[in-house]
């Protein structure tokens, strides 16, 4: 079954899924900042648009456009800065 999640006042909705590939979310951002953590391994890859990402324990904010990808580690908490409407997939390593 589908899991709609929606964060941040309704700026960032998910739909979560269970398959053969694992554990996915794909959503949606609007323009903002917003902060995540995560009690998992996940590679958070953009479907669309652009997002600014500060990762744990990097100082820099680097961008991530369609097509790129990245990892965020288990129990940590990453910065999301996004200019316009982006999309993203997010596979959760169990």
């Amino acid at each position: 079954m589908l899991k709609v999640n929606e964060y941040f006042d309704g700026q960032v909705k998910s739909i979560a899924l269970t398959n053969n590939e694992g554990s996915l979310t794909m959503g949606v951002m609007e323009a903002g900042e917003y902060e995540f953590s995560t009690t998992k391994d996940e590679e958070m890859s953009v479907v669309s648009g652009s997002l600014q990402v500060q990762l744990p324990g990097d100082p820099a904010l680097r961008t991530f456009n369609k097509g790129q990808s990245f990892n965020v580690p288990a129990n940590s908490s990453f910065q999301v800065k996004v200019e316009e409407q982006s999309a993203y997939l997010c596979r959760y390593m169990d």
